[in-house]
């Protein structure tokens, strides 16, 4: 332990340069204003930002008008490169981006592996883009805080809330969960699918989200468990697709950002 995970996806997913960086997201969040109040969670997606990116801001600018501090965020994303059941913990000390180091908390990781789902496996981490391009964002509105970075394999919705149930612990802990929606369909295919895709989301039908709902479809579903368990709610801040940002409308990818209370 002690290495730095280093960007995997700097200069293509989002800006290398930091002053470029800093300027991109503090854009996006700008625009995204809201008077909405800060969540105990968030689902965002993960794309390029200029992509995904409008969409993640709307979700993360609600935590501009948090009145307690978020000291330590729980990040949980999809496994894009590495296949492996359960879910895979760093042991690294910090994951650094252009904007700088961010510390992880050792401490509550090292609890995790207490739990047969949870292990230290470095290889989901190193080229995964899920998790990484959340950490600008949280790192120009939080400033200083603690990561428990969690890349997730097969699991079940019960599994994952077990972790959440060790995490959740203290107000001062935000749980983002990244995750994609539909993959390459039609423009009105995806609005389709995907307003059908925030419906079951909005209601917590955990068990209704399947493969070509969502690439993070597996945390997603494990954070909605926990949620109807603790008798939490969902609402959509925003729900748009590639063909409203950047891209083409003949094959899209879907977008979604929920606030979780």
């Amino acid at each position: 332990m002690g290495t730095s995970r280093q960007p995997a996806v700097a200069g293509s997913f989002y800006p290398a340069d930091k002053r470029l960086l800093r300027t991109s997201v503090d854009a996006m969040l700008h625009a995204a204003r809201t008077d909405r109040r800060a969540p105990k969670a968030l689902i965002v997606p993960h794309a390029g930002y200029i992509y995904s990116g409008p969409v993640a801001a709307s979700g993360y600018a609600c935590l501009q008008n948090r009145e307690s501090p978020v000291t330590r965020v729980v990040l949980l994303g999809p496994a894009h490169h590495v296949a492996f059941n359960g879910l895979a913990a760093s042991t690294a000390s910090a994951f650094a981006t252009p904007l700088g180091d961010v510390r992880l908390d050792q401490d509550a990781t090292g609890a995790l592996t207490v739990l047969p789902q949870v292990r230290y496996l470095d290889a989901p981490h190193e080229p995964e883009h899920s998790l990484e391009v959340h950490l600008p964002f949280l790192q120009r509105i939080l400033g200083d805080f603690s990561l428990v970075p969690l890349v997730v394999g097969e699991a079940t919705p019960a599994e994952i809330s077990e972790v959440l149930e060790h995490l959740w612990n203290t107000p001062d802990t935000l749980v983002v969960v990244s995750s994609d929606l539909s993959h390459y369909h039609s423009y009105a295919t995806a609005t389709r699918m995907d307003r059908e895709t925030s419906d079951h989301i909005e209601k917590l039908e955990y068990e209704s989200i399947e493969y070509d709902h969502a690439c993070g479809r597996v945390p997603v579903s494990g954070l909605l468990y926990y949620a109807k368990a603790h008798g939490m709610t969902v609402t959509t801040l925003d729900l748009r697709n590639s063909g409203d940002t950047a891209g083409p409308k003949d094959r899209v990818v879907g977008y979604g950002s929920y606030l979780v209370d």
